[in-house]
């Protein structure tokens, strides 16, 4: 009877983050969605009363992923090819999973790649799991319906 390992221990985890159609794993923290506009400030001459706000461009923090560490050197490979100077835009896709491990929402980064990687912190008087961190830039991110 042929047996698979799993890499990832997913029990924990609700997200999951595919790039290129490739899941790389189950995530367990995730931060940075978010869109926050910057008005452009006009101060009117003579108009001493208030400053006129004008609509202006969306930002959009990096995103930052936590998961235990796995077998799996998809996202280090990802790093050290950026850290190479062959910075891999792609697109990477980061699906909501509820409790029975059904995808509920789906939201898509558009030219992503890796600006950081940390690795976990070892401490012998600990029994927790070792997690690594991977921080993207992008060009924005949509919901996926």
């Amino acid at each position: 009877m042929a047996t698979t390992e799993r890499t990832d221990p997913y029990l924990d985890f609700r997200f999951h983050v595919e790039m290129d159609a490739l899941t790389v794993g189950g995530f367990s923290s995730v931060s940075g969605l978010e869109h926050q506009m910057e008005p452009e400030e006009y101060e009117e001459g003579g108009n001493n009363r208030f400053t006129h706000k004008l609509p202006a461009r969306f930002t959009q923090p990096n995103v930052e992923l936590q998961r235990g560490i796995t077998d799996s050197t998809d996202l280090w490979e990802w790093v050290s090819d950026a850290r190479e100077g062959v910075v891999r835009r792609d697109t990477v896709w980061l699906h909501l999973m509820n409790t029975v491990g059904e995808q509920k929402l789906t939201w898509r980064f558009i030219r992503a790649y890796p600006v950081r990687w940390a690795g976990p912190e070892f401490s012998a008087d600990q029994g927790s799991v070792a997690i690594e961190t991977l921080e993207l830039a992008h060009e924005g991110f949509t919901l996926v319906e």
